[in-house]
């Protein structure tokens, strides 16, 4: 299954988590906005659909910036697992102000401070890539 997420970073550098719906696989831990790709979708169009839907956000595909990835697979909870991508993209140019419109909450964190959050065992390493990429955008 491929996956995109996307860390909006905003003026001040923060990038915006949301809480994953207590009702949904990982209920109520952190995560950055995104998800499944469907059949025939590029990873970037799909990231754009997916924070027009859980956000109501605007973005367009330009402004997705490649991170970094997280593999592993999912955890089988209805069904055998499977293989399991997920592409971090950075974006900080969208229209719209965030709303948690498929979240419990929304929050915006200083990048270093993402990797205490609660998250789905994925994101660690995607917020690992994150700060290396920021780090390496400040040079």
């Amino acid at each position: 299954m491929l996956v995109v997420a996307v860390a909006l970073r905003d003026a001040a550098g923060r990038i915006l988590m949301q809480q994953r719906s207590f009702r949904a696989e990982h209920g109520g831990l952190w995560e950055f906005p995104g998800g499944k790709v469907e059949p025939g979708e590029s990873p970037e169009l799909a990231a754009v659909r997916e924070l027009e839907e859980e956000l109501a956000v605007r973005i367009e595909p330009e402004a997705l910036v490649p991170v970094g990835f997280a593999s592993g697979s999912t955890g089988g909870g209805k069904g055998p697992s499977r293989p399991l991508v997920i592409l971090l993209y950075e974006c900080s140019c969208w229209h719209g102000e965030p709303q948690p419109h498929e979240a419990e909450a929304i929050a915006w964190h200083v990048p270093r401070a993402i990797g205490a959050l609660s998250m789905p065992p994925l994101d660690y390493p995607l917020a690992k890539a994150l700060c290396s990429f920021l780090a390496r955008k400040t040079i």
